[in-house]
């Protein structure tokens, strides 16, 4: 497609396309390219043919104004960064996990922590799905490749796998409810994922830590932002590879 603003804001200006690749300091083909093929130029070319056709760049590459706008939204996304799981508040789990009316979503290997932390957690958990939220638990295997390297990772060896049988039995009152539904997996685990709704908190993994010791992201979903998008495709991904679990 021609880039038609281009064309008619230098028929406007009385440039050509000999005149605006000069001016520029371009190749004239290059121009040709800029009208007929619709190619955005570099920013400080874009700058420049703005000022001779005097001109904003966002009206005569108006996609340009989508790119930026991208990146704003996925920065609004984020709510706030903290510095490990340890400093997320208990007061934020246990309202992001009250306030869920939809969806409830969690991908980590055991997340014992929020048993430890909110001793009313499962009992929670069930009360949301009786009133109809959606829940999807997908945590690790304790017989798998996965955990047991993660443990060597992180200097715990089988306490990892110790752990996610524990968390398991934990959930094992639960797990048959309507609208839960359990998955184990033993998947590279890149950050630990707790949705809630259009919030979610995401833990990233840093190599040899335990997750309590590694950042946590509060994000927000917004209508346009990708930065909840992408990770629910992680989730969904190891989602896809997950084991069902019906009984303990």
């Amino acid at each position: 497609m021609a880039n038609d603003r281009l064309r008619a804001s230098m028929t406007s200006a009385g440039m050509t396309i000999a005149t605006l690749s000069e001016y520029v300091g371009v190749d004239p083909k290059t121009v040709e390219r800029w009208i007929a093929k619709e190619r955005i130029p570099h920013r400080t070319h874009r700058m420049s043919v703005a000022a001779a056709l005097g001109q904003d760049d966002g009206y005569l590459w108006p996609s340009i104004l989508e790119q930026g706008r991208t990146p704003a939204i996925s920065r609004a996304e984020l709510v706030t960064i903290h510095q490990n799981r340890r400093t997320v508040p208990l007061d934020t789990w246990l309202s992001l996990t009250r306030n869920a009316r939809e969806s409830i979503d969690i991908l980590a290997y055991a997340a014992s922590f929020l048993h430890d932390a909110l001793p009313d957690f499962v009992d929670i958990l069930a009360e949301k799905a009786a009133a109809g939220v959606g829940i999807r638990l997908l945590l690790g295997d304790p017989e798998s490749d996965g955990v047991r390297l993660r443990g060597r990772e992180e200097g715990i060896d089988d306490m990892l796998a110790a752990r996610c049988r524990l968390t398991w039995r934990y959930f094992a009152s639960i797990i048959t409810t309507d609208g839960v539904i359990a998955r184990k997996h033993g998947s590279t685990l890149y950050n630990s994922i707790f949705r809630f709704d259009d919030a979610m908190l995401t833990n990233t993994h840093i190599y040899g830590a335990p997750a309590s010791h590694s950042p946590t992201l509060h994000i927000q979903r917004l209508p346009e932002g990708r930065l909840f998008k992408n990770y629910m495709l992680g989730f969904e991904r190891v989602w896809s590879t997950g084991e069902p679990v019906t009984d303990l």
